[in-house]
């Protein structure tokens, strides 16, 4: 399908979503015992139509509105320097998260000074520029953030740890801020998610996926105004069981253990009505399989970068664009889309009122990435194999208050 003919389909996509209640009250907060308490949600409902190949298990080609997620939040301050809050996140894509509600994040935290503070619970991980806020769907400009570096159907395996985390700001004066978030504990894959959808349908079914992770975050607010660049390491080990049925019908008990190195660097700058961001993510992973006491090596490696920019005409219409690529180190097939995903987007987003906007996208992607990376592209939705080009457009609306 030509391009030109491809967009002209968006415009008739776009009015399946936009005849929503628009008359939304803002954040509901109320006071038990003298202290407020902060009540926020929000929600989102997508429609997406691809001409090729089914994208993020939905039925894309022929267009699926199952693309919908939203969340319940609540908040207070116990003391000056004592917060506590949690979250409640569902959502339904394609075959991943089947409306199963679950917490999001919740932590206790305590800021001692502003340059020192703890937080423990289940709490967000700072990992480049968009982990711990990419649920925030009304904050960003894109229906989809760059899926290179920012997977959707990979969401809940990075997004949060069990554990605690240090993190403080310190001021440089005329030199900035540095903020800093050090953290540590468990995580533990959603059986609803990409990885357990992928290994099913080929087969290998996953009995349990968790493990350890470590990690640190740097953001300098430079002395340029608008100006704030980012570094990012996680190390985290992943421990996998998963069931094969072997010659004679008889299960196999396949174990999986992968040392993940991650690093990611990023930036973003605002300057009148411009906004611009970047970030590139390098994954190292060289993981150990072992069946029957033999243990073979493979290399997993990944990496991924994104370059946007976005122009706010005024208070309700907003322009962006973004180019995101994705590359595998060691792919599964000769088949030359089988290494990379490229993926470029046109975004026209409108702010109808303060608490409800609605966002027209169409994506240009080559390649489909190795179907061991679950980046999107799924065989068990496209069993006529996989196409190494994709377009696609995405309706997406939602509000929060």
């Amino acid at each position: 399908m030509h391009k030109h003919v491809f967009l002209m389909k968006i415009a008739v996509l776009a009015a399946v979503l936009f005849a929503v209640p628009a008359v939304l009250q803002a954040q509901f907060d109320f006071t038990v015992g003298g202290d407020q308490v902060q009540v926020h949600s929000f929600a989102s409902q997508g429609y997406a139509y691809s001409d090729h190949n089914n994208f993020l298990t939905m039925p894309t080609r022929t267009g699926s509105p199952a693309f919908t997620d939203g969340g319940f939040n609540m908040s207070t301050s116990l003391t000056d320097k004592l917060r506590v809050g949690a979250q409640l996140y569902f959502r339904n894509v394609g075959q991943l998260g089947k409306w199963q509600p679950e917490l999001d994040w919740g932590y206790v935290d305590y800021r001692f000074k502003s340059w020192f503070g703890v937080r423990g619970g289940k709490v967000k991980s700072a990992l480049g520029l968009y982990n711990d806020t990419q649920d925030m769907d009304s904050m960003q400009t894109f229906a989809l953030l760059p899926q290179g570096v920012y997977p959707l159907d990979l969401r809940d395996d990075y997004i949060a740890h069990t554990g605690g985390d240090v993190y403080g700001q310190v001021s440089f004066h005329k030199g900035g801020n540095l903020r800093y978030t050090a953290y540590g504990g468990a995580r533990e894959s959603n059986p609803r998610g990409g990885y357990y959808y992928s290994t099913a349908s080929d087969g290998m079914p996953i009995t349990s996926m968790s493990g350890l992770v470590v990690g640190g975050d740097l953001r300098w607010e430079t002395p340029v105004r608008g100006l704030t660049i980012g570094l990012s390491q996680l190390g985290q080990t992943v421990d996998v069981h998963a069931e094969v049925l072997a010659m004679g019908g008889l299960p196999l008990d396949v174990q999986y253990r992968s040392p993940n190195e991650i690093t990611a660097a990023y930036g973003d700058y605002a300057i009148g009505q411009w906004h611009f961001t970047g970030e590139f993510r390098r994954n190292k992973e060289v993981p150990e399989t072992t069946v029957y006491g033999v243990t073979a090596y493979s290399d997993l490696s990944d990496k991924g970068w994104f370059l946007t920019a976005a122009y706010r005409f005024n208070k309700t219409l907003e322009f962006g664009t973004y180019t995101s690529h994705y590359y595998v180190s060691q792919p599964a097939t000769p088949d030359p889309a089988a290494n990379h995903i490229s993926d470029e987007a046109v975004t026209l987003r409108f702010d109808l009122t303060k608490f409800w906007y609605a966002k027209v996208e169409a994506h240009f992607m080559d390649g489909y990435g190795s179907p061991l990376t679950a980046h999107g592209f799924y065989s068990a939705v496209n069993p006529d194999g996989l196409n190494p080009t994709t377009n696609m457009a995405v309706v997406r609306t939602g509000f929060s208050f």
